[in-house]
């Protein structure tokens, strides 16, 4: 009789489970509240800023950066989440955020900028998100090919 032998999860991988989804609920946060016009949140995370003028800023976006953006937001948080349950697809998920992170940020950083990003944040997090995209891609990839997900 074989019995089955299961590695213990590592400490790092729950380490960069958790944070990678802590990331990715801010970004799930802020497309929801875009999508659903929270005039409060824009009025409190971009003070300045018409709530009006970042909604036709938007509207305006080509289709391809608006599925980039829904693309690298709902497959990082599903690349997040099967990371947690050591899936083997957090790998595809990542991937499949990267491609959309490209899309989506590369439409704002640079074909279009949004309003108001002359602060220095508003320009950082663009590259942040890009940085932690690629992070998450190549931990999953690594992991995967470790035998860790499965």
């Amino acid at each position: 009789m074989q019995q089955a032998v299961t590695a213990r999860t590592p400490v790092h991988l729950w380490i960069v489970g958790i944070l990678a989804t802590l990331w990715n609920c801010i970004g799930v946060a802020d497309y929801l509240m875009t999508r659903l016009r929270n005039d409060s949140y824009f009025e409190s995370m971009m003070p300045g800023v018409s709530p009006a003028t970042f909604y036709a800023y938007v509207d305006a976006m080509p289709l391809y950066a608006q599925i980039g953006w829904g693309l690298g937001v709902w497959a990082g948080i599903a690349g997040s989440l099967l990371l947690l349950i050591r899936s083997k697809y957090a790998y595809h998920a990542f991937a499949l955020s990267m491609l959309g992170i490209i899309f989506g940020i590369g439409y704002q950083i640079f074909i279009s900028p949004p309003p108001g990003t002359g602060a220095a944040m508003e320009k950082v997090i663009p590259w942040l998100v890009i940085i932690f995209g690629a992070a998450l891609l190549y931990y999953s990839w690594k992991q995967r090919a470790k035998g860790v997900l499965r």
